[in-house]
C-alpha cells in the first residue's frame, strides 16, 4: 500500500515500529511537515538522514528505508522548538520525493515483514536476547528496570526484536541495518550478535577501569605509609642518613671543577631532592642523574706521550707496513707539541675487512699513551643511541658518546666508532644526523645530551672511525672527516705479518713452543695463495690456527721432537688448495686479452675474451657484468665502428656478424669501468684476427673518441698482475702518479706502459704476425 506522506529527516535517530518515541524538531521544513501531518490524519515518515551535519538534506542524503509514525502529541518549547511525541507504526521506504517545498514530501510504501510462526529456535534466541540484554543494562546503568521489566511480558518476536533495537547503544548504522532486515529471525540472530561484541567490549572497559581504580588506591595508600614511616623515622632519629646523603652529593659536587651551568644545574637537581619527601617515585631519577654528574670526567685528562720516537716505536711493533696512517699520527703528535690547544682530529679508516682498522686505533690510544674507547655503530637505529633518551622517559640514561667518556675516565681518550659505513635509520631518528654535532670540530665543544641536557666539551677527544666503504656514508658525515684509504696487504707484507704478529700469537695460544715447530715462510705463502683471498689477515690467521691445532695433536699423540710445516707437506694440514691465480698465459691469443681488476679482496686479473660469429650485428655480453660495463663494451663497439677504415675494417663490417664478448667465472658478478681498453681490444683482436701479446695486462676506461680515462684501485691490480707473472702492464697515463704506492720490488719486475688514447694500447697489445 502507498502512501502520501510529509518526510521528517532525523539526525542519529532511528526510529522502529511499536516504539513510543520523544524527539525536537527545530528545522522550518521539519516544523511545516509537522503542521501537514497533524492538519490531516496525524502520520509522518519518520528517516534518518547519513550525515547529521546537513542542514538541508537532499534525497541521497536520506536512508530509504524509515518508519511510518503516527503523531500523539505536539508541545511547543522556547526557541521554536517543537518537542514531539510520536508512535512507529509499520516499516516503509521512499518510492520518490514529490516536493521539497515548503515541506520534505514523498511517495511512502507499506513494507511488509516475512511472516513466520513462534517456533523453538525463536523462542531460544528471545530467550538468549532477554539473559544478554539484562547483562547490558547492568554494566551501562542508564536504562530504567521497567524497560527489561516489560521485554519479560512480550511474545511477539516482531515487536520484541524492535523493542530492544531501539534500546541498544550502537551506531546509526547498525541500527539501521536491523531497521532493514524484515525476516524476524535474521533480525534476531544480528541483536544477539551485537549484544555479545558489545557485552565484551563493556566487560573490558569495566577490567581497564577497575585497574585505574586500584592504581590510584595504591598509590596513595603507598603515600599515607610513606608520610607514617618519615613520622617514626623523625621520632627514632633516623632521618639524619637523609641528610648525610644530601650532604655528601653537596660535597662531592663543590669538590669538582665544574663549569658555572653544569654547577648551577646540579645544584638545583639538589636542592629538589632535599625538598622532595621521603620515598618519592621522583628522588630515584634525581639521584641517577646526579651520580652521572659526579662520574663524568668533566675535568680529567690523561697527559699524551709527545715523544714522537716512541710513539713510532710502538706503532711499529703492534702493526706491519700502513706507513701513510702512521705518518699521519705522528704529525698529530708534533702538531700537538708544538700548540697545546689543537681540535682533535676525526680520522677514517677505510678498508676491506681484516686490515687491521679496529687494532690500529687500540695502538694509536696506546702510542699517545690516552684511554681507549670502542663503540661499534654496526645496526643502530636509534638516535638515541648517539644522544640519549630525554629524562622523561621511564629508565631514560645518556647516550653511548656519553656513557663511553665515563667508561674511559678522561675526556680526552682514543674514542674508535666502529663500522660508520653500517648505520641505519628508521622511525626512531637517524643516528648519522646524529653524529653530526659529534664528529664536527666547530660543534662538539658544547655537545648536549639528551638526558643531562648539559654542555659537555668533546673537543680533546680524539674521534677515529672505520669503514669498509664510503659509499654508504652520507655525505655530511663523510665531510667532517679525514679520510685515511687502507688498501690491503700485499703478498710480502702478510708473510712478514703472519711471521712477525700472527704465527707467535696463534703458537701461545696452542700451546706450542718455538723448539716444537719449525714453520716455513713457503708454508706461509702458499696459504697466502692458495688457501686464503682476502685484503686482510683475518682468514690468514684462522687458517695458521688451523694448521697449529693438527700440530698440537700431533704433538701429543706422538711426542715429535721437531715438527716442520713447509711449502711440500702442507697440503697434509690443509687438504686441497681452495684458490687457483691465473698465471700468464703459455702463448698469444686471437680475441684474448688479460684485464685487471679490484675486488673486495684485493686485486685479480680477469681473461677477457671475444670471439665473431655469423649475426645480425648484435653485441652479446656473458659472465654476469654490471650495467657500467655493460656500456664500457657498447662504447668500445661504437669506437671501432666509427674508425673501421683505418683498423683495415670495411664500414658494414658489423651487420652480418654478433660479437661476443665473454668474462670467465660467470658466478662471480663483476662492474665498473676499468675493463674498456681491454674488452675494446679484445673486440679488435678478433676482428683483425691479430693476436694479443701473452705478457701484457691492461686496465683503463674508454670514452667515444678513444680516449683513456684513468681508474682506482692500481696498486692492487699490479700486485695481482704480478703474482700471474705478467711482464707488462698498460696503465691510463693520468694513472702514473700512482706508481709511488706501489714496491719497488714489484716495479722492478714489470714494464709499465702509459697511454691516452686507444690506438696506442692497440701497438703496444698486438703482436703484429698472422
Amino acid at each position: 500500500m502507498r502512501y502520501k506522506l510529509p518526510i521528517i529527516p532525523l539526525r542519529g535517530v532511528v526510529v522502529f515500529p511499536h516504539i513510543v518515541i520523544n524527539f525536537d524538531v527545530g528545522r522550518k521544513k521539519s516544523v511545516m511537515a509537522l503542521d501537514e501531518a497533524m492538519a490531516n490524519n496525524q502520520e509522518v515518515f519518520l528517516c534518518a538522514q547519513k550525515d547529521p551535519d546537513l542542514d538541508e538534506p537532499g534525497a541521497e542524503d536520506l536512508y530509504t528505508v524509515g518508519t511510518i509514525a503516527k503523531i500523539k502529541q505536539v508541545l511547543k518549547l522556547p526557541g521554536d522548538i517543537v518537542r514531539v511525541m510520536a508512535e512507529g507504526v509499520k516499516r516503509g521506504h521512499i518510492v520518490s520525493i514529490t516536493g521539497y517545498d515548503p515541506f520534505i514530501e514523498g511517495e511512502i510504501e507499506g513494507i511488509t515483514e516475512v511472516q513466520r510462526e513462534k517456533d523453538k529456535e525463536i523462542e531460544a534466541l528471545m530467550r538468549s536476547i532477554l539473559k544478554n540484554f539484562e547483562s547490558y543494562q547492568e554494566y551501562l546503568n542508564q536504562m530504567t528496570p521497567y524497560t527489561v521489566f516489560n521485554l519479560y511480558s512480550i511474545d511477539d518476536p516482531y515487536k520484541f526484536s524492535d523493542t530492544v533495537a531501539s534500546n541498544l547503544s550502537i551506531k546509526i548504522e547498525d541500527k539501521q541495518n536491523l531497521l532493514e532486515i524484515l525476516d524476524v529471525k535474521e533480525r534476531l540472530e544480528n541483536i544477539l550478535r551485537i549484544l555479545s561484541r558489545e557485552l565484551d567490549i563493556l566487560e573490558m572497559e569495566k577490567k581497564i577501569d577497575d585497574e585505574v581504580k586500584n592504581s590510584i588506591d595504591k598509590v596513595q595508600r603507598d603515600y599515607y605509609l610513606r608520610e607514617q614511616l618519615r613520622a617514626i623515622k623523625q621520632e627514632l632519629g633516623e632521618e639524619a642518613e637523609d641528610r648525610n646523603e644530601i650532604d655528601e652529593y653537596r660535597e662531592k659536587l663543590e669538590s669538582l671543577n665544574l663549569h658555572d651551568e653544569v654547577k648551577e644545574k646540579a645544584f638545583k637537581e639538589l636542592n629538589r631532592l632535599e625538598k622532595m619527601p621521603y620515598g618519592s617515585p621522583e628522588a630515584p631519577v634525581i639521584r641517577t642523574y646526579l651520580d652521572w654528574i659526579l662520574d663524568l670526567p668533566w675535568s680529567v685528562s690523561t697527559e699524551d706521550r709527545l715523544d714522537i720516537q716512541e710513539a713510532k716505536k710502538i706503532l711499529d711493533k703492534d702493526h706491519y707496513g700502513l706507513s701513510k696512517v702512521k705518518d699521519r699520527i705522528l704529525e698529530f703528535l708534533a702538531v700537538r707539541k708544538l700548540a697545546n690547544h689543537m681540535k682533535g682530529p676525526i680520522l677514517c679508516f677505510v678498508g676491506p675487512p681484516g686490515v687491521g682498522k679496529t687494532s690500529l686505533g687500540m695502538s694509536i690510544a696506546k702510542a699517545m699513551n690516552r684511554k681507549f674507547v670502542r663503540m661499534s655503530l654496526g645496526g643502530i637505529r636509534d638516535e638515541a643511541e648517539i644522544r640519549g633518551h630525554r629524562r622523561t622517559h621511564v629508565g631514560a640514561l645518556p647516550g653511548r658518546i656519553i656513557n663511553g667518556l665515563k667508561l674511559a675516565g678522561s675526556n680526552n681518550p682514543v674514542f674508535l666508532l666502529d663500522e660508520i659505513d653500517k648505520l641505519g635509520s628508521d622511525f626512531r631518528g637517524d643516528p648519522a644526523s646524529a653524529l653530526l654535532e659529534v664528529l664536527d670540530p666547530e660543534q662538539n665543544t658544547n655537545f648536549r645530551d639528551h638526558y643531562l641536557e648539559l654542555p659537555f666539551d668533546l673537543s680533546n677527544v680524539l674521534f677515529i672511525t672505520t669503514a669498509n666503504t664510503i659509499e654508504t656514508i652520507p655525505s655530511p658525515l663523510l665531510d667532517r672527516m679525514e679520510v685515511i684509504s687502507l688498501p690491503g696487504y700485499t703478498e710480502e707484507e702478510k708473510v712478514q705479518i703472519a711471521l712477525r704478529y700472527l704465527l707467535p700469537k696463534q703458537m701461545e695460544a696452542n700451546g706450542l713452543r718455538k723448539d716444537q715447530l719449525n714453520f716455513t715462510e713457503g708454508a706461509i705463502r702458499r696459504i697466502i695463495n692458495e688457501y686464503t683471498r682476502e685484503a686482510g689477515v683475518r682468514s690468514l690467521e684462522r687458517t695458521i690456527a688451523s694448521v697449529l691445532r693438527k700440530v698440537a695433536r700431533k704433538v701429543v699423540e706422538e711426542s715429535p721432537e721437531n715438527i716442520r710445516v713447509t711449502a711440500q707437506n702442507i697440503e697434509t694440514y690443509l687438504g686441497v688448495p681452495r684458490f687457483k691465480y691465473e698465471k700468464m698465459d703459455e702463448m698469444d691469443r686471437v680475441g684474448v686479452v688479460r684485464g685487471l681488476a679490484y675486488t673486495t679482496a684485493g686485486g685479480d686479473t680477469l681473461s677477457i675474451e671475444a670471439t665473431i660469429m655469423p649475426g645480425k650485428g648484435s653485441l652479446i655480453l656473458t659472465g654476469q657484468l654490471g650495467d657500467v660495463m655493460k656500456e664500457s663494451a657498447q662504447a668500445g663497439l661504437s669506437y671501432i665502428r666509427s674508425r673501421s677504415e683505418e683498423l683495415g675494417l670495411s664500414n658494414d663490417f658489423y651487420r652480418d656478424i654478433d660479437i661476443h664478448i665473454h668474462v670467465p667465472e660467470g658466478a662471480v658478478p663483476k662492474d665498473g669501468p676499468s675493463a674498456g681498453i681491454s674488452m675494446t681490444t679484445a673486440m679488435i683482436s678478433a676482428l683483425t684476427k691479430k693476436p694479443v701479446s701473452k705478457d701484457i695486462a691492461m686496465t683503463g676506461e674508454i670514452t667515444l673518441t678513444g680516449r683513456v680515462l684513468p681508474i682506482g684501485g692500481v696498486k692492487e691490480k699490479v700486485l695481482a698482475a704480478h703474482r700471474a707473472g705478467i711482464k707488462r702492464v698498460i696503465l691510463p697515463f693520468e694513472n702514473k702518479k700512482d706508481l709511488d704506492d706501489i714496491p719497488a720490488s714489484v716495479r722492478k719486475d714489470i714494464t709499465f706502459n702509459f697511454v691516452k688514447t686507444i690506438d696506442e694500447v692497440i701497438k703496444l697489445a698486438m703482436v703484429n704476425k698472422k
